[in-house]
């Protein structure tokens, strides 16, 4: 029997849920060449949100042409401009021989090799002239808007784990870089998104940054739990199963409406349910998700500071004054200069974030094994 809910990829169309105000946005964005920015904590939906957005989009438009960039392994300059390349050019060209043709026309002084795989299936690659693309990558960055006037179609490049940007050398000369090409392209615009919240806002809200007010930011919010309701139980019931709208709704809370968990607590109490899924069977799937995330959860613990970890048990303990002098006697957190630190340490590492003036956990899962497992409070 095939899954009942997904999670840990791009999921499709049955298990795409609610976003509808976003894709919206995102769809007249990629029709009106508007710049997107989209900005959420790690494990949100962004790369799903893109994906129904281009599908949807690509269907409705024949003249989009849509190239998806990650940046995940790419730690310099050097390797952005290769990857960047070779991606726009087989966005644009399906054909082994187009996309040579493509290369050695747009980019061939910059291009001493262009590399295939001897074995069926094997990828293309690029090597390209590194001290000429240093003096000038003007043909480079420039390519996709060069390709769309040649063929006369729109592009829109979607670039995932974008701010690995901010850790090149000089990132803000290449920063800069980036932006006096791409604001000026006319049939070409961008789709810009990432995993670390805390690094895509340096990059996209400081208005020292080169990349301030590039184009339309898109902060997602959490589901709403109207919606996540008839979806969990429109996903038993289509996989021959039954949960209860109290059981739901426990999915729900427990997870706090986090679209990855809420989508993998679904599932774990889907595979123990025989027939209807009740609150029992939820909170033991619970309990078995919590330990199955244990050894993560304690290598993430162990690489923090014991004044991080006494800050996180303040947190959980419900400590609203984290500077005032009993809290700060209390959970040994030193000053009140030092919890400032702590908390910035904190954010940085995606583990808490700042809403309005409180102060939460951006895993929930982590937060109920700290509490229960680590802290055993």
């Amino acid at each position: 029997m095939a899954s009942a809910f997904v999670y840990g990829k791009i999921v499709g169309e049955n298990n795409f849920t609610n976003r509808e105000k976003d894709l919206e946005r995102l769809l007249m964005n990629f029709e009106n060449g508007t710049n997107t920015i989209l900005i959420s904590p790690r494990r949100w939906g962004k790369s799903s949100l893109v994906a129904r957005a281009v599908e949807q989009a690509a269907h409705k438009n024949k003249r989009l042409k849509f190239c998806f960039i990650d940046l995940y392994n790419v730690r310099s300059e050097e390797q952005f401009y290769e990857q960047f390349a070779l991606e726009v050019l087989k966005a644009d060209s399906s054909k082994l021989e187009d996309l040579s043709n493509q290369a050695f026309k747009f980019i061939g002084r910059l291009l001493p090799k262009l590399i295939v795989g001897n074995m069926p299936g094997n990828e293309v690659s690029l090597e390209l002239d590194w001290k000429e693309v240093k003096k000038n990558p003007d043909d480079i960055l420039n390519l996709p808007e060069r390709l769309s006037l040649d063929k006369n179609y729109r592009f829109i490049v979607c670039i995932d784990e974008f701010q690995n940007i901010a850790g090149f050398e000089d990132q803000l000369d290449f920063q800069k870089k980036l932006r006096s090409h791409w604001q000026k392209q006319t049939r070409t615009s961008y789709c810009l998104y990432g995993s670390k919240r805390h690094m895509m806002m340096d990059v996209f809200t400081s208005y020292n940054m080169p990349f301030y007010k590039f184009g339309d930011i898109l902060f997602l919010e959490k589901i709403s739990g109207e919606d996540w309701l008839p979806f969990i139980i429109k996903r038993f019931k289509d996989t021959g199963k039954e949960i209860t709208e109290d059981a739901a709704l426990e999915i729900i809370a427990l997870c706090e409406r986090h679209p990855y968990y809420v989508q993998q607590l679904s599932q774990q109490a889907w595979l123990r349910t025989k027939k209807i899924c009740n609150q029992e069977i939820v909170a033991e799937a619970h309990e078995g998700l919590i330990l199955q995330m244990s050894l993560l959860f304690q290598t993430i613990t162990d690489s923090l500071s014991n004044t991080q970890i006494y800050f996180l048990k303040a947190l959980i303990s419900g400590e609203n004054q984290l500077s005032s002098a009993d809290t700060l006697i209390k959970y040994r957190l030193g000053s009140s200069a030092n919890v400032k630190r702590i908390r910035e340490a904190l954010i940085s590492k995606e583990i808490i974030e700042q809403q309005n003036k409180e102060y939460v956990f951006l895993d929930p899962i982590y937060r109920f094994w700290l509490k229960g497992f680590y802290f055993k409070i």
